[in-house]
């Protein structure tokens, strides 16, 4: 039986679970929300960098990452930053939608999943 392992569990959510050769890496928020488009995004791009490197891999083993904005008219900006933080070569499925998000002062959460 394959093992699974749950990086910074509460009750609710694990950051991040690892089972056999993937990780799914949840949802992740910038913790500075004053940020503009450009400083959450970057916010969050290093927060799943640590989730990967945590579970052992990094963002050139990106499956799929899913990106949520509060508003379409982030989309460009958000891009300059997701673009620079991809690892060359090395794009993953990606889905991207304009949705309400769990605060107003939120504008962008991305999720991924990733091989091992």
């Amino acid at each position: 039986m394959t093992s699974i392992n749950r990086i910074d569990q509460n009750t609710r959510r694990s950051r991040a679970v690892v089972h056999g050769n993937t990780v799914y890496v949840a949802g992740h928020t910038a913790d500075d929300r004053s940020a503009d488009i450009t400083g959450q995004t970057q916010q969050v791009l290093a927060k799943i960098d640590e989730m990967l490197a945590e579970a052992g891999t990094d963002k050139s083993k990106l499956l799929s990452t899913t990106i949520w904005l509060k508003s379409t008219s982030d989309f460009d900006e958000m891009n300059r930053v997701y673009d620079g933080w991809i690892a060359a070569g090395h794009a993953p499925a990606r889905a991207c939608a304009a949705v309400t998000l769990a605060a107003p002062e939120i504008l962008v959460e991305i999720s991924a999943t990733a091989a091992v």
